[in-house]
């Protein structure tokens, strides 16, 4: 049915469910899965400061790929660097390039509103990906 996946991972709940139901498609269909991570960086008036350590994010996406590979299902992983509210066209940019027939990802679970103040990751893939996107809770 899908002939690769991209899960997008951020150390959630909902990430690290995603990641399981990303490998139950993935072994049921013979699915390759890109594992894709988002280390984001803020600018202020002091310069440029990164979200999360390089250790941190090197674990989310080294996690992410041991637990799909540990139920027999081909996975690697792809780091992208973006600012602050760039994740989701990272994220829609591995799909493309990737040739996904699928996105899955986890939600914070935010209110509609709360999601269209915000501007949530899930939200803005789901409206501007052009594969289905899986949104896990």
């Amino acid at each position: 049915m899908f002939e690769k996946i991209v899960v997008a991972v951020d150390g959630s709940d909902p990430s690290n469910r995603a990641v399981e139901l990303a490998g139950d498609l993935a072994g049921k269909y013979g699915t390759e899965v890109t594992v894709v991570h988002v280390r984001e960086r803020e600018y202020s008036r002091v310069g440029a400061y990164e979200i999360e350590t390089p250790v941190e994010s090197e674990e989310i996406l080294d996690t992410a790929v041991r637990t799909l590979k540990d139920v027999g299902v081909s996975a690697r992983g792809e780091m992208r660097h973006a600012l602050v509210g760039s994740a989701a066209r990272e994220i829609i940019d591995v799909a493309q390039t990737e040739g996904a027939g699928l996105i899955v990802m986890g939600t914070r679970g935010l209110s509609d509103w709360s999601g269209l103040l915000l501007g949530s990751v899930a939200h803005k893939v789901l409206h501007l990906g052009e594969c289905p996107v899986l949104v896990v809770r």
